[in-house]
């Protein structure tokens, strides 16, 4: 029958299918939601931007008024040496930090919380942003970079602006190694090899000296893990 070997492998948890966490330089979220952010705000300066192989945006290393160190995602246009705001009364300009209810609609935001002091859990992909559409009582509308549109408690913070690193899908690979390189550090598999390119004992697929599956591509839900693959309980097929 074939089986779907790679999606084994990938089971097992081998070193090629497991992040390699240990390259990773931080865990990104923002600081602990106190009292000083709730009813006024602090200041933070920029000391260095960095890179960081789990992430497709720069991290910008901060230091705060009282000491505090953290991180956060960079946005577009930040430098070393720029001052940031984080709480309620903090200014609308990009790389600042408030509540949802403190932004003006059709503001551009991202690393967006989803519940109030989680740290940031959407829109964290390098160009990418979201649009606050509206306020409803104690909620508030996001647009993301999907189109669709969330509702989100108006307590939850979001930094304003777009996160740096935009255009990097618009640069070609060239060459192998650099696509390589850039998956190495995710949990991805690559090179991905076709199916129907494989040999009939790795994959339903494979065999036959033909470029065609061999057996229909539509399955049913309930079949076994070895042949579930293709069009999986499809409710139709064809040209429309």
């Amino acid at each position: 029958m074939g089986k779907r070997l790679i999606v084994q492998a990938r089971g097992a948890g081998g070193p090629r299918y497991r992040a390699p966490s240990h390259r990773y330089k931080v865990k990104l979220k923002y600081r602990a939601y106190d009292s000083l952010e709730k009813e006024g705000k602090i200041k933070a300066r920029v000391v260095d931007i960095i890179h960081d192989p789990a992430r497709t945006a720069p991290v910008a290393v901060l230091k705060y008024e009282n000491g505090e160190r953290s991180y956060m995602l960079a946005c577009e246009g930040l430098a070393v040496g720029d001052e940031l705001e984080f709480g309620a009364k903090a200014e609308i300009k990009p790389g600042n930090v408030l509540p949802l209810a403190k932004i003006p609609e059709g503001t551009m935001v991202y690393n967006i919380e989803i519940n109030a002091g989680d740290g940031g859990k959407l829109v964290r992909s390098g160009g990418s942003y979201a649009v606050l559409i509206a306020h409803d009582n104690d909620n508030s509308l996001i647009q993301l970079p999907s189109g669709a549109i969330k509702t989100l408690p108006a307590k939850c913070r979001a930094t304003i602006g777009i996160v740096a690193g935009g255009g990097r899908k618009d640069r070609p690979m060239l060459k192998a190694g650099k696509k390589h390189h850039a998956l190495r550090s995710k949990p991805r598999v690559w090179p991905k090899v076709r199916g129907r390119v494989m040999n009939i004992v790795d994959h339903p697929y494979g065999g036959g000296n033909k470029k065609v599956a061999g057996k229909p591509i539509t399955v049913s839900r309930n079949a076994p893990p070895g042949r579930k693959v293709g069009l999986i309980a499809a409710k139709r097929t064809g040209k429309r």
